[in-house]
């Protein structure tokens, strides 16, 4: 009797596991559907086909993007004339006053990262599907007595491209599903850690902009806990990230 006992609490316990869903493959759903929620959310479908302009710290902005292809441009004057930067899926150009300039890979892949870091953060949340992206949800938190799902983003080294090894925090707001805050960690220019409270929501052409407040810790942190510091007002303000003159139009 003992041993038919035990072998029957052994077969519902296997018939349990078979009927549950694996833990972390619930996990994965879950910040799926949260990241979804939030691109629908901030524009949805009108990012996968978009012509987007704006201007940037002083520099402008044209972004192409449909059925996976883009071209992202930059422009702007300097000593050395008219500069004008192209970037495709597969290539990079930079024109000065309409002559095409030749350039070391290094400097290539410089103007690369900023154009793309600009454009990115520019159409953020959109970006957080990527296939070299890497999502975890670590928590549900309050921020300014507001609930918030708080996920970590990491990036696969092929497809993440030459900043693959920053981590990020992002804030989605379990009620209306905005990405409200976000935080990072980088590692060029002598590395740093970034907080960001995005202001001034405004929607354009079906596709919700927001600007930011940029802030750095003051000392050595938990970047895992930034937001602590934030509630308790402990961050400085670093910078502010506006788009100006922003523009949508149809392709």
């Amino acid at each position: 009797m003992r041993h038919y006992q035990s072998y029957l609490s052994f077969l519902l316990l296997l018939i349990a596991c078979q009927s549950s869903p694996n833990q972390t493959e619930m996990a994965t759903d879950k910040v799926q559907e949260i990241i979804d929620k939030a691109i629908e959310v901030h524009g949805g479908k009108k990012f996968e086909k978009v012509n987007l302009a704006f201007d940037f710290r002083g520099r402008h902005y044209e972004a192409q993007r449909q059925a996976g292809s883009f071209t992202y441009t930059r422009s702007f004057t300097d000593s050395t004339g008219q500069v004008k930067d192209v970037l495709k899926n597969d290539s990079f150009t930079r024109t000065i006053d309409n002559q095409v300039k030749s350039l070391p890979e290094e400097r290539i892949k410089a103007f690369t990262a900023s154009i793309n870091s600009v454009i990115y953060f520019a159409l953020l949340p959109f970006g957080l599907n990527d296939p070299a992206v890497k999502k975890e949800l670590l928590d549900t938190i309050t921020i300014r007595q507001i609930p918030y799902y708080k996920i970590k983003v990491t990036f696969n080294q092929e497809g993440g491209g030459e900043d693959f090894q920053d981590e990020f925090l992002y804030y989605i707001n379990q009620k209306s599903g905005t990405m409200d805050y976000f935080a990072y960690t980088y590692a060029t220019e002598g590395g740093g850690i970034r907080f960001r409270q995005a202001i001034n929501p405004r929607e354009i052409g079906g596709i919700r902009f927001q600007d930011y407040i940029n802030f750095e810790p003051v000392g050595k942190i938990n970047f895992w806990q930034i937001e602590d510091l934030f509630n308790a007002g402990k961050l400085k303000e670093f910078s502010r990230i506006e788009l100006k003159n922003i523009q949508v139009k149809e392709l």
